[in-house]
């Protein structure tokens, strides 16, 4: 994501008063490391959390165990749970999450390398979208952070 649009997020967070949590996964805290690039970004940056195994999932992020079981780590469900969540836990406007499958291995015939979940909670709505990112891990993470940046962009009307 270019630096201009990153400026963007990080003035209109700032504006708006908003502020944000992120519960990262697969991305190994990609995404937080990009949010607090800019100086002053603790005035909406609240939490991040990089959840990366499933009891850690569970016990952080308070994903209900059944919910693993029944659709796996990487699914909606869990993608929706995790950014809600991590939005209560911080008490933030924002809860952004990223769940997937870097690779090269985890994946399994429904879940190949690349299938990537990625939520945005906000108070009233959660956006949630499922990509299948080509690509090695490192591209497979630089591109789910980018499209993470994109949702919030959508989401801020940026």
């Amino acid at each position: 994501m270019a630096d201009k649009i990153l400026s963007k997020i990080h003035n209109k967070l700032l504006s708006r008063k908003k502020t944000i949590a992120i519960a990262e996964s697969c991305t190994g805290g990609l995404l937080c490391a990009t949010l607090t690039k800019n100086p002053g970004a603790s005035g909406y940056f609240l939490l991040g959390v990089v959840a990366y195994s499933n009891s850690s999932k569970e016990k952080i992020l308070q994903i209900p165990a059944k919910f693993i079981s029944k659709y796996g780590a990487v699914s909606r469900k869990v993608a929706i749970s995790m950014a809600e969540n991590i939005r209560k836990i911080a008490k933030a406007d924002l809860g952004i999450s990223i769940t997937g499958v870097a690779g090269p291995g985890g994946s399994t015939l429904n879940k190949p390398v690349g299938t990537v979940f990625i939520c945005l909670s906000a108070k009233n709505k959660n956006t949630c979208r499922l990509f299948s990112f080509p690509g090695n891990r490192l591209s497979i993470r630089n591109k789910s952070t980018q499209e993470a940046l994109r949702l919030l962009c959508e989401h801020l009307s940026l």
